[in-house]
């Protein structure tokens, strides 16, 4: 069969795939209610009209770390309008494609609402920074190499999500606090949802376009970047996440790419061409490079923490 083009041929042929995994998705997607999950009776008033105290850092006892990400990880969230633009323009607003990105832009908004919510009602960041942070973020929008193509949009959002899944997952036992962890262990089930509806249409893409596929993964697993990158300080961020454990290069490589990979059934695959395999092969050595690196950065953290643990 030859090979055919990525494009709007491709977003229908790719519908019934949509409509299969929109249904499923609906049929498991549990209800849960934001207000639920926040303890309101240790809510105060902030400095302001209300006239109450301000934010001070002593009032939690979540760490600077624990701040961070929890802060990265809302301002991601945050910026759902510009992730919302992002899927219309990869599958249009049509048939199941817009019924589906309709459902995930709701599912995404109660994030950042219990989120905001708990975070607010605890007092565990500051609040004006917060909310500077939110307006400079969404400010900058969103931009990605994948945006427009439905190949390349389907293969970042299947690492993404599964990535901001392991993200809130392990924020949420990082800090300690029983209540955030709940939290964020109920965000990270919808994120684990949104991958399997991704996941899997990527999977039926192989059935019509394997070699464009591979590529559009290659692409996206060489290119890819947190959609929280253009946060103000990300690679700083970024760095303090990493060093905590909370997400670094051996959880992306080990916990997001390899097993995605295997379930696409990539490294074993017979229907590529010569170009297909070219973009395997590309792949391949992305990822011994990026296992490398993890070696490394995991071999410094170490050394690092043996520095400290020395200190005193």
């Amino acid at each position: 069969m030859p090979e055919r083009p990525a494009g709007d041929d491709l977003v229908a042929e790719l519908e019934p795939v949509a409509e299969t995994e929109l249904n499923r998705h609906l049929a498991i997607a549990k209800e849960w209610f934001p207000h639920e999950y926040v303890p309101w009776t240790e809510a105060t008033n902030f400095d302001g009209p209300y006239e109450g105290l301000a934010w001070d850092p002593a009032q939690s006892e979540i760490d600077e770390v624990g701040r961070t990400a929890l802060v990265v990880n809302l301002l991601t969230e945050d910026n759902l309008p510009s992730y919302h633009r992002a899927l219309v323009a990869g599958v249009g607003r049509d048939s199941a494609w817009g019924t589906w990105v309709d459902r995930w832009t709701a599912e995404e908004g109660r994030h950042a609402i219990a989120m905001r919510d708990y975070l607010l009602a605890t007092r565990a960041v500051d609040p004006v920074s917060l909310e500077r942070e939110r307006m400079d973020h969404m400010g900058r929008g969103f931009t990605s190499s994948a945006v427009g193509d439905i190949l390349r949009t389907m293969s970042y959002v299947t690492f993404q999500e599964l990535a901001t899944r392991i993200s809130h997952r392990n924020t949420g036992r990082h800090t300690k606090d029983p209540g955030c962890d709940r939290l964020l262990a109920r965000i990270a089930a919808d994120e684990n949802l949104h991958m399997l509806f991704y996941r899997n249409v990527v999977d039926a893409a192989f059935n019509i376009s394997p070699d464009a596929t591979i590529a559009a993964i290659t692409d996206q697993v060489v290119d890819f970047q947190m959609p929280g990158n253009e946060v103000d300080g990300y690679v700083r961020r970024s760095v303090s996440i990493a060093m905590a454990g909370i997400y670094d290069l051996r959880i992306h490589h080990d916990e997001v790419l390899a097993p995605v990979l295997r379930m696409w059934n990539v490294w074993d695959r017979n229907d590529l061409s010569d170009v297909g395999e070219k973009s395997r092969d590309d792949l391949a050595r992305f990822m011994a490079e990026l296992d490398a690196s993890a070696t490394r950065f995991e071999e410094r953290r170490e050394a690092r923490r043996a520095r400290d643990a020395a200190a005193g």
